[in-house]
């Protein structure tokens, strides 16, 4: 009875050691960065698509949309909101990168909302977005063989529960970026927001923008119309 007991032990501590040998070989195949670390994240980026340093190929589940992902967020799946699809015609998303910053931690945010818009209303759509969001429709415009982009930035915070924008960069370094990406073939469009921590360097304020700026610039829709 004893032998048969060690038997088994054996037999159980050689499956556990040989499916931890294959979990530890399996995690290998992926990129040391923070968006591979997760498992929900993963499943939209390829591991084998390093598009620029720091991004890797993003592709949204509804098939409609590629684009980069800076290797250091996840993508947010807890709640109902983290994450929400509907078939091949709707898809939001947030993801989270926490640094820390003199000390403190602090969470930077990507908010993504993929749909449609009639392209004949688009001027009338990216107006009322930069108002409400910023209190002015200023944007900049990148034009592209495939998109339109229109993209504006501005340091927003609260003063108890009123909402302030400083759209001066002298004045402030900005934290929150928002972009418009319409697709030049179709109805399609994403709407992408960065929010980022309300402490930025010079050179980190540059770098930020010239990441968000490749991130726009990266969106390609697909061929196939809805």
């Amino acid at each position: 009875m004893k032998k048969r007991t060690k038997t088994i032990i054996a037999v159980i501590a050689g499956a556990a050691i040989l499916i931890g040998g294959i979990w530890m070989i399996n995690e290998s195949r992926y990129p040391n960065v923070p968006a591979f670390d997760d498992h929900f994240t993963r499943e939209f980026l390829n591991k084998d698509k390093k598009v620029d340093d720091g991004f890797y190929e993003f592709k949204s589940k509804t098939g409609q949309y590629t684009m980069w992902f800076p290797e250091e967020y996840q993508v947010l799946h807890k709640n109902r909101e983290d994450y929400a699809i509907n078939n091949n015609s709707y898809e939001s998303w947030w993801a989270v990168y926490n640094e820390e910053v003199e000390g403190k931690t602090q969470a930077n945010y990507i908010k993504s909302e993929f749909s449609t818009s009639n392209p004949a209303d688009e001027d009338i759509h990216v107006e009322a977005l930069f108002k409400r969001r910023f209190g002015s429709s200023t944007p900049k415009e990148i034009d592209t063989p495939q998109t339109r982009i229109y993209y504006q930035s501005a340091y927003i915070y609260f003063k108890g529960t009123e909402k302030q924008v400083i759209l001066d960069e002298n004045k402030h370094a900005p934290n929150t970026y928002l972009g418009y990406v319409a697709d030049k073939s179709s109805n399609r469009i994403l709407q992408i927001s960065f929010d980022g921590s309300d402490k930025h360097e010079n050179d980190d304020k540059e770098k930020r923008r010239a990441g968000i700026i490749k991130v726009l610039k990266s969106i390609r829709f697909n061929g196939e119309k809805i």
